[in-house]
């Protein structure tokens, strides 16, 4: 299973429903950079996805997007082959 980093906030509802969605999909850990807690985190992750919203979801060294990004690749079938490093 490749890797899973996602960028997050405490309270974003949208982080914890990518969570929800890639935990039933068997990923059992998620590389999580608080953005809240570590704001130099925040301007790194602008500076790599150009993007300022939360979650900033990658897959292996593929950048996903954000929560609806991640629905769009599932309903594509697309996510778990990525998840698999298929």
């Amino acid at each position: 299973m490749q890797p899973v980093t996602m960028y997050t906030t405490a309270v974003c509802p949208y982080c914890i429903r990518a969570k929800q969605i890639l935990k039933a999909k068997g990923v059992d850990h998620i590389n999580e950079i608080r953005v809240d807690a570590q704001p130099q985190e925040r301007m790194k992750m602008m500076e790599i996805t150009g993007r300022r919203t939360v979650p900033q979801i990658f897959i292996g060294d593929t950048h996903v997007g954000g929560c609806d990004d991640l629905v769009d690749l599932d309903q594509r079938g697309g996510l778990v082959p990525l998840l698999q490093g298929s």
